[in-house]
């Protein structure tokens, strides 16, 4: 019984593939006799006309020999008579590989993009290691490699999570929190943010933590103990670090230029935001941040023939498609 059952899917599946393979062939054929037609000579077209009828006339029937031998024969007859027309397999190679990186591309420059963190200034909220997908349609529709917007979508909001190009070298890109829009005045009075006076709502939790001060070498990681606030950015609630090593810190008051956001990073006594350069344009902001989509921790070393254990104990399994917010 369980060998009639094998055999029965086995066959359903040479049958279905045979329906698939002379469905390609006959497209294939017909698309040739429409496109060359002033190419062929009218034996010959009646000739590949009769072998797709009879190809055609076995995808209708139930019989198995009858469908592969008219597939052999259509192939055949268009080996024969069409071949200067047929394309060979490197070449149906080369045209799927090139519409696959084609699409990746289309979908690089208007939809998703990946993105790496290399450093610590989004503590807690990213990692070093994280890789993440940024939506380039959160905002506007822009043309690739240039900062012109074809159709705005939307603006940053208070909280968003962005990439953009860094404004000092455009070369380079950066990720940082939105914590100041257009129009608003931002200060920093002993390591609390005011927007326009009043204070971001935060709290204090007791909750220990450690942050990446920037000092550890390349392969390496050196944290510190943190003081971990919870803040609220109009409905988006984060985590922040201090460094209760150093002292607190003061900024502004400076009022944010239409146009233009005010960015800081989570880690905030190691980033380098927007109290040190500036604001950050409308037209470089390439998108927002979606969701951690593969992490590792890069402190823990490359891989290597003897170090395939540990590198795959790098991996922060918890982190992959985790929602960035």
């Amino acid at each position: 019984m369980r060998m009639n059952i094998l055999d029965s899917w086995r066959s359903h599946r040479q049958w279905s593939r045979a329906k698939t393979e002379a469905k390609q062939l006959v497209g294939e054929a017909k698309r040739i006799l429409k496109k060359k037609r002033y190419r062929i000579p009218e034996s010959v077209a009646t000739t590949v006309q009769a072998a797709i009828a009879e190809v055609e006339a076995a995808r209708q029937g139930d019989d198995f020999e009858r469908m592969r031998q008219a597939i052999t024969d259509l192939d055949a007859r268009m080996d024969e008579h069409l071949a200067f027309a047929r394309k060979s397999s490197a070449r149906q190679y080369a045209e799927s590989i090139g519409l696959a990186l084609g699409v990746a591309l289309l979908l690089r420059a208007f939809v998703v993009e990946a993105f790496q963190i290399p450093s610590g200034s989004m503590i807690p909220t990213l990692e070093v290691g994280d890789h993440i997908f940024v939506s380039k349609f959160a905002y506007a529709v822009g043309i690739p490699f240039t900062n012109t917007k074809i159709a705005e979508l939307g603006k940053p909001k208070r909280g968003d999570i962005i990439v953009f190009k860094f404004p000092p070298d455009q070369s380079v890109d950066y990720i940082k929190r939105v914590v100041g829009l257009p129009g608003e005045t931002i200060e920093v009075r002993r390591n609390e943010v005011f927007i326009d006076g009043q204070p971001m709502p935060r709290e204090f939790t007791a909750a220990p933590c450690t942050t990446d001060d920037g000092s550890a070498a390349e392969g390496e990681e050196i944290r510190h103990p943190c003081e971990a606030w919870l803040e609220h950015l109009g409905p988006v609630t984060h985590v922040t670090h201090q460094d209760p090593r150093l002292g607190p810190s003061n900024f502004g008051p400076v009022k944010v230029p239409e146009g233009h956001y005010f960015a800081m990073g989570d880690n905030r006594d190691n980033s380098k935001d927007s109290r040190f350069w500036g604001f950050v344009p409308y037209k470089l902001i390439k998108g927002r941040a979606l969701i951690v989509w593969w992490s590792r921790d890069p402190a823990r070393g490359g891989l290597s023939p003897a170090g395939v254990a540990d590198w795959f104990k790098s991996i922060r399994w918890g982190r992959f498609f985790q929602r960035v917010e």
